[in-house]
């Protein structure tokens, strides 16, 4: 049987991707330009056929656009960056959210999707499939969209788009609260962190394992992939001990991560293909910013290094 027979994909490697550089930031709309971009898509290409995006801003534009205009060979996830509807009450670094702030996220949602409809339409070719949000109802998250609103932006969608539509998660609400969503979606896409738990390097896959199964097993009759998995090479202690976060770690994990997924033919999303150093706290050690198999200056990391060896004897043809 063909793999993604119900969400008509065969099998390919996948990555996740966000192109903001140094000085670059969502936060305040500085972009990648669209040279930036088409270079960041040369390195990926031939590696991984699967690209996720996060949001439909600006940058999601230069994707599709670079995609389409180079004749890349990249099948995209499209995703919405939806903001907090509610208060999270258990997010351990948020204060409360204003009145005037979940009424104003409200409509900018409403806005996400509907730029979402006209993205994956324009965009029929490379958009595989789209996701109404990112880790937007685990307790802990600092931007919680209610259940039944969610519910609200799948049937929406679908009424326009031909893609199969789906939300990604940790993988924790998927076995209770996400059930009524997980009814109306096309397939399921959950996140597994073992080292955000505290878990080191010699039970990692098997906790991955664990955390898959316990979606899978929950809705046998569904697709379930992974959207984001990976470990950081980096930390200031800060929810990951400093000692358990390095490039050695990070490689050993994707290695045993795709050996795993490969074999079994689930679609995994590597969490991520680049260094994103506007995340978190200003700390330049902070975890969030040093997910990337490449560093934010597009250099290799061990991981990556034997495959990429090129890159490195370019950049030193150019030095000298």
């Amino acid at each position: 049987m063909k793999f993604g027979h119900k969400i008509g994909i065969d099998f390919g490697n996948a990555i996740c991707y966000s192109g903001y550089r140094e000085g670059q930031s969502p936060r305040d709309q500085t972009f990648p330009s669209y040279d930036q971009v088409v270079e960041d898509l040369k390195i990926l290409e031939g590696q991984w056929q699967f690209l996720r995006i996060y949001d439909c801003s600006y940058h999601a534009d230069l994707v599709l656009q670079a995609i389409r205009n180079e004749k890349m060979a990249f099948k995209v996830m499209l995703g919405a960056d939806v903001g907090a509807e509610m208060q999270s009450l258990d997010c351990p670094w948020l204060e409360a959210h204003s009145e005037e702030a979940l009424v104003a996220n409200r409509i900018a949602n409403d806005a996400q999707i509907d730029r979402m409809i006209e993205l994956a339409n324009e965009y029929q070719d490379e958009v595989f499939s789209v996701s109404v949000g990112n880790e937007a109802t685990v307790e802990w998250s600092d931007h919680q969209v209610p259940v039944k609103r969610l519910i609200g932006f799948v049937k929406r969608i679908k009424q326009t788009v031909k893609q199969p539509v789906t939300f990604c998660e940790n993988y924790v609400p998927w076995t209770d609260k996400l059930e009524p969503l997980a009814a109306e979606l096309d397939f399921i896409s959950l996140h597994t962190y073992p080292v955000w738990e505290y878990h080191t390097i010699e039970g990692a896959l098997q906790y991955t394992k664990q955390n898959y199964k316990s979606v899978a097993l929950h809705y046998p009759d569904k697709p379930v992939v992974i959207t984001e998995a990976g470990w950081t090479t980096r930390s200031n202690g800060q929810g990951i001990e400093a000692w358990n976060a390095s490039q050695e770690f990070q490689a050993h994990y994707y290695g045993q991560l795709m050996d795993w997924s490969n074999y079994k033919k689930i679609l995994t999303f590597v969490f991520e293909a680049f260094d994103e150093p506007w995340k978190g706290s200003p700390d330049p050690h902070e975890p969030e910013k040093h997910w990337g198999i490449f560093t934010v200056d597009r250099k290799p990391k061990l991981v990556m290094q034997e495959i990429y060896s090129h890159l490195w004897m370019q950049e030193d043809a150019k030095r000298a």
